[in-house]
C-alpha cells in the first residue's frame, strides 16, 4: 500500500499546500480520501486522469474536503471522458445522496452522471462493521467535528492498516479504530498555545497515536498558525514513536 498526501493544508489557500485530500494506491488503482480544491490537479501531476478514479470517501462536507467533486462530476460528464470510464463510487456520511443532489441542482444538469455510472453510498458512524471491498476493506468510527464526521481504516488483504482521521478534535472512537494501526494520519490543524474546537493540536494528536498503539503517525491539515510553531515539538511532548509532517505529494509506503 501506498499513501499519497494530495493536499496537507486547510480552507486557507497557501503556497505549496492544497487543501486535504489523500490517495491510498493498491494493485486495483487509487482509492480518495476527500477531495478539497486542487485534488484533480494533483492526481494530474501523479498522471491519474478523472476517468482512473473508481472510489471516493468523504469524511466530512465542508468545502475545504469536498470542493474538487463539482470538478470531478463536471469533468466525468465530458463525453470523451465518460464514454472510457468505469463505474465509480462515492461514499460518506449520512446525508450524502441530500448533498451531491444540491449541488446537482444547484449547477442545473451539468453534473448529472448516469446511474449506471455513479453509485452514491451513505455510510454510518455507529455500527462497526467491515465493507468488504474484494482487495480491502473499509471500518469506520464517527470524528468529533460535524454531526456526521467520519474516520475510516482502510486495510489490504496482507492485513497492513491505515486510519485516516479527517477533521476531529480528541476522538475516543477515533483512537479504538486506530489499535495497532500501521499509519495513523491525523489532523494538527492549531498549535498547543491555540486550541480551536473540532480540531487537534499536535499533542493531543500524539496521545491520540499513542493511546492507539500505532506504528507511525503522520500530521496533517496545519492553518498557517500551526506551521509557525515547532510542529514537531509539539508532538514530541506526547509522542515518541515515528512521526510524520505531511507536505503536497510527500508519498508514504505501508
Amino acid at each position: 500500500m501506498n499513501v499519497t498526501i494530495l493536499g496537507s493544508g486547510t480552507a486557507i489557500p497557501m503556497r505549496g499546500r492544497g487543501s486535504p485530500s489523500l490517495a491510498v494506491f493498491m494493485d486495483n488503482g487509487p482509492i480518495l480520501f476527500d477531495m478539497g480544491p486542487g485534488t484533480l490537479g494533483q492526481m494530474a501531476r501523479l498522471g491519474i486522469g478523472p476517468e482512473k478514479i473508481e472510489k471516493i470517501f468523504l469524511t466530512h462536507f465542508h468545502p475545504d474536503h469536498t470542493a474538487d467533486l463539482i470538478h470531478f462530476l463536471f469533468a466525468c460528464r465530458n463525453p470523451e471522458i465518460l464514454k472510457r470510464r468505469s463505474p465509480f463510487s462515492i461514499s460518506g456520511p449520512p446525508g450524502l445522496h441530500k448533498f451531491i443532489k444540491a449541488l446537482q441542482s444547484a449547477y442545473s444538469n451539468w453534473l448529472d452522471i448516469p446511474s449506471q455510472t455513479m453509485q452514491i453510498e451513505e455510510l454510518s458512524g455507529t455500527e462497526q462493521m467491515w465493507q468488504d471491498h474484494g482487495h480491502y476493506r473499509i471500518k469506520t468510527a464517527p470524528a468529533s467535528h460535524t454531526p456526521h464526521s467520519l474516520a475510516y481504516r482502510l486495510e489490504n488483504n496482507a492485513g497492513k492498516a491505515v486510519v485516516i482521521s479527517g477533521d476531529t478534535a480528541y476522538c475516543d472512537p477515533i483512537i479504538q479504530l486506530a489499535k495497532n494501526a500501521d499509519l495513523l494520519i491525523l489532523e494538527a490543524a492549531f498549535p498547543d498555545d491555540q486550541p480551536m474546537e473540532g480540531h487537534l493540536t499536535p499533542s493531543l494528536a500524539g496521545r491520540m497515536a499513542g493511546l492507539a498503539g500505532v506504528k507511525g503517525l503522520v500530521l496533517t491539515h496545519f492553518y498557517p498558525e500551526c506551521l509557525k510553531t515547532d510542529i514537531a515539538a509539539q508532538c514530541r511532548r506526547t509522542w515518541q514513536g515515528e512521526l510524520t509532517l505531511a507536505e503536497d505529494l510527500l508519498q508514504i509506503r505501508v
